[in-house]
């Protein structure tokens, strides 16, 4: 891998998971925006990197294979961001779909209680909604993750709320009146298993989690590094985040999290909106070097 002087977005989504542009537009966005180098981070899916890989030798932009794997510690969703992990490993590859069972089974429960609370949806409209935004992707024949976002576009087409953020806000976020959290493994799970698979762990967008105990109990158990320049992180985050990375010498990363624009607004960031050094790929594929 040739890494090229410049910028890089080390945290990005496609339709293999709850983005809604392919691995290949995700690509091309980072071209457009000038960056030297992209990661494709799906939730508990590498599905899209390889479609990522064939257009970013094409494009010549660095693509670089990751993975945001789902984990829950206190009761709250905590997301560890995996890279350069094996993608040929059996049992990586088994743990992520184990994961994917999981979310399937979080999905059925949600749709369940909205049942519950009278609104008439069904699995068959959330897989047909996640079907309709990876039909034009090569990563649709493989795995992929089918997650809230998924649930809010269906809830949006049917009327019962008038925009994405009303979806989460009344139904689907935490503490929402459909909101489930079933068992899943912990952040101290992901960072062991992103180290069985060869890969680097960085902690995603530490400051959404309003537990920097927590955060620095996973810094403790051996993760890598962690991601400090997020879009949803203020000049707060950003140094508190930052003097804990020079503290406890990890990696510091950063990407805007862009899963694509519903309604006109775009989720979090536009790819190449937070960025680190593209050099900063160089510790992700040797952390201990």
């Amino acid at each position: 891998m040739v890494i090229k002087d410049g910028l890089a977005d080390l945290h990005t989504h496609t339709t293999a998971s709850d983005g809604l542009h392919s691995p290949s537009e995700i690509v091309q966005f980072a071209k457009a925006a000038g960056l030297a180098a992209v990661a494709i981070t799906d939730h508990d899916t590498v599905a899209g990197v390889d479609e990522a890989l064939a257009e970013g030798e094409r494009l010549g932009i660095t693509v670089v294979p990751g993975v945001e794997v789902s984990t829950v510690a206190s009761g709250n969703d905590i997301h560890i961001l995996g890279y350069f992990t094996n993608g040929s490993d059996a049992k990586w590859l088994a743990r992520l779909e184990s994961l994917r069972d999981v979310r399937n089974r979080r999905n059925d429960m949600i749709v369940n209680r909205l049942n519950e609370l009278g609104v008439d949806i069904t699995m068959d409209d959330v897989r047909e909604a996640a079907r309709s935004k990876q039909a034009s992707s090569e990563a649709s024949a493989k795995a992929f993750s089918i997650g809230r976002p998924h649930i809010a576009e269906v809830l949006l087409r049917l009327g019962v709320v008038s925009s994405m953020s009303e979806a989460f806000d009344k139904y689907l976020g935490s503490g929402a009146a459909a909101y489930v959290n079933p068992p899943r493994p912990t952040p101290f799970d992901a960072v062991d298993w992103i180290r069985e698979a060869g890969g680097t762990s960085v902690i995603a967008h530490p400051g959404l989690y309003g537990d920097d105990e927590l955060v620095e109990a996973i810094v403790k158990h051996g993760v890598n590094g962690i991601e400090v320049f997020h879009y949803d992180h203020g000049e707060k985050e950003k140094s508190r985040f930052a003097a804990m990375a020079a503290q406890y010498n990890l990696i510091v990363t950063g990407g805007s999290d862009f899963h694509g624009s519903r309604q006109g607004k775009v989720f979090h960031g536009a790819v190449g909106s937070r960025t680190v050094d593209a050099g900063t790929i160089a510790y992700l594929r040797r952390p201990n070097v």
